[in-house]
C-alpha cells in the first residue's frame, strides 16, 4: 500500500496564485541499513495516464529535498498531464554505483506494482534522469531484468535483495527513456574517486551495470540529450550509445545542445532539452 495523499501548498513563480500541488510524499519501498528508500509521487492536476519516474541523482549521490521544492521543476510534465516519480537511491558516498542500479531496478517494480493507485497506466511509464541519473535510466531501460552479458554467463546477483518491497518477478518494462548526458561504460570510469566515491566499487562489477553492453532490439525508445561542450561526461557516451541503438534498430535520437555544458546551465539549453524531454 503507498502513502496517504498529503496536499502541500506550494509557492512557484509559474504556478497560480494558492496552486495545490497534490504529493504523496515519502513513499517506502524499500529499507538498506536501517533507513527507508523513498520516493516522492506528484499528481498531475489533469492526469493523462502516465507516469515519469525521474532518477534524483548526480554523480550517484541522491540528495532528499523537500518534494514542494520541486514541484517547479516538474511542472512542464505536470502541466501535460504526467505523474511524476521522484526516485532516492541509496546515496554516494555510502552506497556505490551497483547499489543504485539494484535500488533503481527495485522502485520501478514497486512503482509498477502500485501504478493503480496513482491513476497511471503501468504499461505507460517513462525514466528521465541527467549524468549518473540518465546511466540509471539507461540501465532500467536497457536492463532492468539484470540480464548477464553473454547468454552462458552470470547474472548480477545483487539486482533485488529480500529488503525491497517488490521482488525480481515483477514486471519492470519501461515505455519511454530520455537520458541527459548519461555516462554509457563503466568499464572506464570504475575506481577510486575522491569526486564521486561511488564509484570506487570492485572492477569486476563494472561491465554489469555498463548500459552500452544491453541495447538489445526489444529496447524502449529512447532519447539522448548532450550537450558539445560537456568536459564532464563527453558527448561521445552519448555518441557511442546511439551508434549501438542505430545498429540494432531501435527507436531512438540524439539531440546535440550546441555549446551545451554538463547540466545545462545556460536557460535556453536547459529548456530545449526540457521540451525535447517532455515531447
Amino acid at each position: 500500500m503507498i502513502n496517504p495523499r498529503v496536499l502541500l501548498l506550494v509557492a512557484a513563480a509559474n504556478m497560480s496564485a494558492h496552486a495545490l500541488a497534490e504529493i504523496s510524499s515519502d513513499v517506502i519501498y524499500g529499507h538498506k541499513d536501517g533507513m527507508a528508500l523513498v520516493y516522492d509521487a506528484f499528481h498531475a492536476d489533469k492526469p493523462n495516464g502516465a507516469g515519469i519516474v525521474y532518477m534524483v541523482s548526480g554523480g550517484w549521490f541522491s540528495m532528499w529535498q523537500n518534494p514542494a521544492q520541486r514541484v517547479r521543476q516538474f511542472q512542464p510534465l505536470l502541466n501535460a498531464g504526467f505523474a511524476v516519480f521522484a526516485v532516492h537511491h541509496g546515496s554516494a558516498p555510502r552506497f556505490k554505483v551497483p547499489d543504485a542500479v539494484s535500488d533503481a531496478r527495485a522502485v520501478l517494480r514497486h512503482i509498477r506494482s502500485n501504478a493503480a493507485d496513482y491513476g497511471v497506466d503501468p504499461n505507460r511509464l517513462g525514466v528521465w534522469g541527467g549524468s549518473a541519473g540518465g546511466h540509471l535510466s539507461l540501465m532500467l531501460g536497457l536492463n532492468a531484468e539484470a540480464k548477464p552479458i553473454q547468454p552462458e554467463g552470470e547474472g548480477f546477483e545483487r539486482f533485488m535483495a529480500p529488503n525491497y518491497a517488490a521482488g525480481a518477478d515483477t514486471e519492470a518494462s519501461l515505455a519511454a527513456v530520455v537520458a541527459y548526458f548519461p555516462p554509457v561504460d563503466l568499464r572506464t570510469r570504475v575506481g577510486p574517486s575522491e569526486r564521486f566515491p561511488a564509484l570506487d566499487f570492485p572492477e569486476d562489477e563494472a561491465a554489469a551495470i555498463s548500459p552500452i553492453l544491453f541495447v538489445t532490439k526489444n529496447d524502449p525508445p529512447t532519447l539522448l540529450i548532450h550537450g558539445d561542450a560537456d568536459d564532464l561526461v563527453p558527448l561521445r557516451d552519448s555518441e557511442i550509445l546511439a551508434a549501438e541503438l542505430k545498429k540494432i534498430g531501435v527507436t531512438h535520437e540524439l539531440l546535440i545542445i550546441k555549446g551545451g555544458d554538463h547540466g545545462f546551465r545556460v536557460p535556453e539549453d536547459r529548456a530545449k532539452a526540457t521540451a525535447a524531454m517532455v515531447a
